[in-house]
This record gives C-alpha cells, sequence and structure tokens, in this order.
C-alpha cells in the first residue's frame, strides 16, 4: 500500500503519537485494504467540515470504510485516552499538577437532525429541538469529560453523573466545580458532594447587561467556542449519542495537539 497526500494531511510526529492510541490491529495486518493514516486524514476531514458520508473526497478511503473504523475507535474510546494523556501532558508543561483538582461545567444545545431527531427534546430556554451536550474542562480549558441528553433536561440532573465520572478520571483529585445559576439548589450540592466535590456557583450580576465576563466560567465558554470550529459539532448530526461524544473527543484531540505544537509528543 502506497501513502497518498491530503491537503489535511497530518504531519508526522502527530501521527506518531496518535498511532499506538488507533492501532487496534497490527498497522500492516493482513485485512488492511486501506493505511491507518489515510482513514485518520478522512476522519479528520469530516471532522472539520461536516459533510455527509456519502461527499467524502474520492482521495480518501471509501465512506464506509473510514465511518465503519471511525466507529471501532470510537467504541474503544481511542481519541479519549488520547485526550486524557494530553491533558496531563499540557499540564505538567505548564507546571501545573498532572490531574486538576477544580473544574468548569457548562452545556450547550445542538439542533436536532432527522438523524437525531428521535432523542431529542426541547429545550425552552433556547427555543430549540436537540441535544445537550454536558461538557467539563480543567482550569485550563481543557476537556475532562462530557456527556449528552435531550434538550429538555434540566442542568442541574447530569450534575451527579458528570461529577461522578470526572472524579474517577481524575483519581479522586477533585475538590471543586464552578458551575452557573442553573445548578443552584440544596439538591444539586448534595448529589455533587457524594463525589466529594464542592459546587461554586459564578452568578452574574442582576445590574449587568449585555455580554460580561464571568470569573472562571469564561474558561468553559472558551472550550465551547474553539469545539463550535468544527462543523460536524454544528448540530446533531449522529444517529447515536456515541458518535456525537466521539467526534467531540477527535476535537479535542486536535485542539490540544495543535496547542502543544512543537514540544515532543514521543518518549
Amino acid at each position: 500500500m502506497t501513502r497518498r497526500a491530503y491537503p489535511s494531511d497530518v504531519d508526522d510526529e502527530t501521527y506518531h503519537f496518535l498511532l499506538p492510541y488507533l492501532a487496534l490491529s497490527a498497522e500492516h495486518a493482513p485485512q488492511r485494504k486501506y493505511l491507518l493514516r489515510d482513514v485518520l486524514n478522512a476522519l479528520l476531514w469530516m471532522s472539520r467540515t461536516g459533510a455527509q458520508w456519502e461527499y467524502l473526497p474520492h482521495e480518501f478511503p471509501p465512506p464506509e470504510i473510514v465511518r465503519s473504523q471511525a466507529q471501532r475507535w470510537f467504541a474503544a474510546h481511542c481519541f479519549e485516552n488520547a485526550v486524557h494523556d494530553l491533558r496531563l501532558f499540557t499540564r505538567v508543561q505548564q507546571q501545573r499538577g498532572g490531574e486538576p483538582t477544580a473544574i468548569i461545567v457548562d452545556s450547550r444545545t445542538l439542533q436536532s437532525t432527522p438523524e437525531s431527531g428521535h432523542r431529542a427534546g426541547y429545550d425552552g430556554a433556547k427555543r430549540r429541538k436537540g441535544t445537550k451536550v454536558h461538557l467539563v474542562v480543567d482550569t485550563l480549558g481543557h476537556l475532562v469529560t462530557l456527556m449528552t441528553s435531550p434538550a429538555h433536561e434540566q442542568d442541574r440532573a447530569q450534575v451527579k453523573d458528570l461529577c461522578r465520572e470526572a472524579q474517577a478520571i481524575t483519581g479522586g483529585m477533585l475538590e471543586v466545580a464552578f458551575v452557573d445559576q442553573g445548578d443552584t439548589g440544596q439538591a444539586t450540592q448534595d448529589a455533587a458532594r457524594q463525589s466529594n466535590i464542592e459546587l461554586v456557583v459564578v452568578k452574574r450580576s442582576d445590574a449587568s447587561r449585555g455580554f460580561v465576563l464571568l470569573p472562571r466560567r469564561w474558561v468553559v465558554e472558551r472550550s465551547l467556542a474553539w469545539l463550535s470550529r468544527f462543523r460536524r459539532l454544528g448540530r446533531d448530526l449522529e444517529r447515536l449519542s456515541s458518535t456525537l461524544l466521539g467526534f467531540h473527543f477527535v476535537a479535542a484531540c486536535v485542539l490540544m495537539l495543535a496547542k502543544i505544537e512543537g514540544a515532543p509528543l514521543t518518549a
């Protein structure tokens, strides 16, 4: 097999860093008809452009090959594991502790499509039918974990699961979670304390008007803005919520690799 060059080709350093996470079988296994790097390039192109699978350019492997391999990667949490290690690397590089002690939580509602409409809900505040993506980041804006729910569910209903998952990922290091006014209430505080996390509600002043930069909360808003640059995440285009989460980890992986570009990624 010979490699083709693509306009969106990942550089050698990035590919060699990701290869151990993505090689679920031997890179040159007999059953492999297309190079792993070509499939990765196709998936990154899909993530950036948000195109339909059938419109994948002919220079890439066939859409059914890329889609089936992407599903295997998502099921094996390949990009999620890469994001976890990249977060550790970046924090140590910036002379922080490997695992955070504080997180920031927020959500956004993605408009549903015919593919995702069967699990959508109506968000009365946003006046939009779709899926809520609940995001947990550290104080540097790096993705820790995320989950989805129908848009009609309240943010506070997800606090318990988000805190438990984030605490497990960070090895029990978390102490504080910064949230918005939608997560107020004693029940929400008690749910977070079950994971030994104290909720700190960052409130907007009643006298303020227009855009206000809220302490701590601007970090997760920035992370959401970064992710929105990937058109695949502009709407909920996926039939399965696991695929939607998978594309979020792909985007987070690309962003973190770009952030530490030039740093040695391999031992």
